[in-house]
């Protein structure tokens, strides 16, 4: 019995192992470039012995998946079990930052990126996504009970808002000393719970003058813009691997040989996927710092017009979760390229502050809670289509940066 018992533990401690060894393969990699020979390469295996744990790649895959997703849920119970929404925000932020720094210091596969679980297979994909939407409604739950349909979906907005902030605080953690973790904590919670505006809840956006962040409906796009509005939208609603060619080439009704005239490599469309995305955000960003009016204004402007091509334009920007399928040289430049555009941001933020139409917060930290948010505003389009009134579906959603997420609810 006691041996039977050991070797249940060992059996125990070898699959962990293995599926620790994966999340950090696909975390730095992607899933299609992760093979089960790489895995058992990086913890001193062979490949046969790998399949004596999981006769498929695609087994592991859904086991590190599944060990992510239990982790975040016992996170954001941790956070629930707290008594006040305060609380729970602090808490449930606070435990993803010292998450972080146990990686930094040596810890493997705690956490992997969730962007490619729709290139799963349908039935591997489905159980996964409903254990997604019971952390998200546990996140829901921070913010109190929701007294009717107004209410739930200002607490989605909310929770969809926090949770894509603390996904995208490992890209830019890369940038801060453990050190400094405890004080960077303490400022995303401010920033998150009391908002950006000097004055709590103000939102004034102006128009802006088109400079070709709109989709134009009258004027008819060249093919390779089609290409990229495709291309766009396929990524984004079902990750790299599952946006092949041939299902681009057949939404636009074109051959496969189409695409191969007007870009080398699957890769070379995903990166001019994010080289248009990001010269639209730039461009937007460019005309409102152009405008009269105060800095919090400028700003408000810009994400307006950012928010509306999010949830209503027929080309999206491209989502960050294409980054993780990309060779690492391309990585580096997609990022660099991002982390300048949050710099622009910062600016704004600095200049707001400086002019008191924007609080005392730290703009470094709340300009890269602005990327996340506007990244993740595509995954809200169905949420923002049910308003019916696009103006107040950018109202609400953008409410989480200009209230704060702990903002008193209207009845």
């Amino acid at each position: 019995m006691a041996s039977r018992s050991a070797e249940t533990t060992r059996f125990g401690e070898k699959r962990r192992a293995i599926i620790h060894a994966a999340s950090v393969l696909i975390n730095e990699a992607g899933v299609k470039a992760t093979t089960l020979s790489d895995v058992a390469r990086a913890i001193g295996l062979n490949a046969t012995s790998i399949t004596y744990y999981f006769s498929r790649k695609e087994q592991l895959v859904v086991a590190v998946y599944e060990e992510t997703l239990d982790l975040m849920e016992r996170m954001a119970a941790d956070a629930l079990a707290e008594p006040d929404p305060a609380a729970r925000l602090r808490r449930y932020i606070a435990e993803h930052v010292a998450l972080r720094a146990r990686i930094r210091h040596g810890e493997s596969g705690l956490l992997t990126a969730l962007s490619e679980i729709r290139t799963l297979d349908p039935e591997a994909q489905a159980p996964l996504l409903a254990r997604y939407r019971e952390v998200v409604d546990l996140v829901r739950r921070f913010f109190g009970d929701a007294a009717n349909d107004r209410q739930r979906a200002l607490h989605s907005a909310r929770a969809h808002v926090l949770l894509e902030a603390v996904m995208w605080w490992p890209v830019w953690s890369l940038r801060y000393s453990t050190l400094d973790f405890p004080r960077v904590s303490e400022r995303m919670f401010d920033i998150l719970a009391h908002g950006i505006p000097a004055r709590a809840g103000e939102w004034r956006p102006q128009r802006l003058e088109n400079g070709g962040w709109r989709t134009q409906g009258d004027a008819k796009p060249t093919q390779n813009d089609e290409f990229l509005r495709a291309a766009t939208v396929t990524i984004n609603q079902r990750g790299y691997r599952g946006a092949s060619v041939n299902r681009i080439a057949r939404s636009l009704n074109v051959t496969k040989g189409s695409f191969y005239h007007h870009h080398d490599a699957k890769d070379d469309l995903v990166l001019a996927c994010f080289q248009r995305s990001y010269d639209r955000l730039s461009a937007a960003q460019m005309a409102g710092m152009d405008i009269e009016a105060d800095h919090w204004a400028r700003l408000s402007s810009v994400l307006g017009e950012l928010l509306e091509m999010q949830f209503f334009d027929a080309m999206p920007l491209l989502r960050t979760t294409a980054l993780q399928a990309l060779e690492s040289e391309h990585k580096v430049d997609v990022v660099t390229r991002s982390n300048r555009l949050a710099r622009r941001f910062a600016g704004m933020l600095i200049d707001g502050i400086a002019d008191g139409s924007v609080r005392a917060i730290d703009p470094l930290i709340a300009s890269q809670i602005l990327m996340s948010t506007l990244n993740g505003a595509y995954e809200a389009r169905n949420w923002a289509a049910r308003f019916g009134d696009p103006e107040l579906a950018i109202r609400t959603y953008i409410s989480t940066l200009s209230s704060g997420l702990l903002a008193p609810v209207e009845a």
